[in-house]
Parts: C-alpha cells; sequence; structure tokens
C-alpha cells in the first residue's frame, strides 16, 4: 500500500476532513481559518512532508507518515513569519509539559524585509 493510500485509509476515521489527492501526493486541507495545509509528496524513495511552506525530508515512509499526522494533530502548531501578505518562515511547535517547543524551522532566504512583520500562530484539531 503506498503511503497516499494509508493516509486516505486512515481519513475515513474522519469524515469532516477535506483533502486533495493524486497517485504520489495528498494534501489535507485547514479544518479551520488558524489551521494549515498538511501534505505528503513522495519522489521515488524520498518523502517530504510540508505544512504550508515548512517543509522535512524524509526515507523512512514511517517516519513521514509519523511527521504527518503530527501537523494534522493538536499537539503540533505552526508559527508562520510574514512581511506583508508575503510568508517567509515557519517554524514547527511540539506541545510539551512546559508549553510549545520549537521543533525545526524552515525559511526563504529572499522577501520583502521593508514591510512590517506579523507573526501567525496557526493549529490543526483533526487529531485530538
Amino acid at each position: 500500500m503506498t503511503p497516499v493510500e494509508k493516509i486516505k485509509d486512515k481519513l475515513r476515521k474522519y469524515p469532516q476532513a477535506r483533502f486533495e489527492a493524486t497517485a504520489r501526493s495528498i494534501t489535507v486541507l485547514p479544518d479551520s481559518e488558524g489551521g494549515f495545509r498538511v501534505s505528503l509528496v513522495q519522489d521515488g524513495n524520498e518523502y517530504v512532508v510540508f505544512f504550508n511552506g515548512w517543509h522535512e525530508k524524509f526515507l523512512d515512509q514511517e517516519e513521514a507518515l509519523n511527521c504527518f499526522a503530527f501537523g494534522l494533530s493538536a499537539e503540533c502548531r505552526l508559527k508562520e513569519f510574514r512581511r506583508g501578505k508575503f510568508a517567509y518562515k515557519w517554524v514547527v511547535e511540539e506541545r510539551t509539559e512546559d508549553g510549545w517547543t520549537a521543533d525545526s524551522e524552515t525559511g526563504r532566504f529572499f522577501f520583502p524585509f521593508w514591510r512590517g512583520t506579523e507573526i501567525r500562530i496557526l493549529q490543526n484539531s483533526l487529531i485530538t
């Protein structure tokens, strides 16, 4: 079973989940205005998981699937940095006993640095 088929199978438990899929990719759309897109793309033997602009490559399918599920859970949130309407940095945070802890960060080199900064906290709650 491909990773996309595995995810589609798991999503049957969540009839409210909206998603788009091809043979090699799947994207679960945000469940609210304060949520974010969670995607998995298979490229040969590599898997890339995206939370909006944040992304990470995996060689292990199970690790990629676990990361994908984490992005749909209330245990994960995404801090998105914007300049104007342009998103340029994403920080994945994990809920811990002490609050939220930064886990991983992705950013762009070029962005409109002259515009004001806005930070949005995004979170999904499909998996509680």
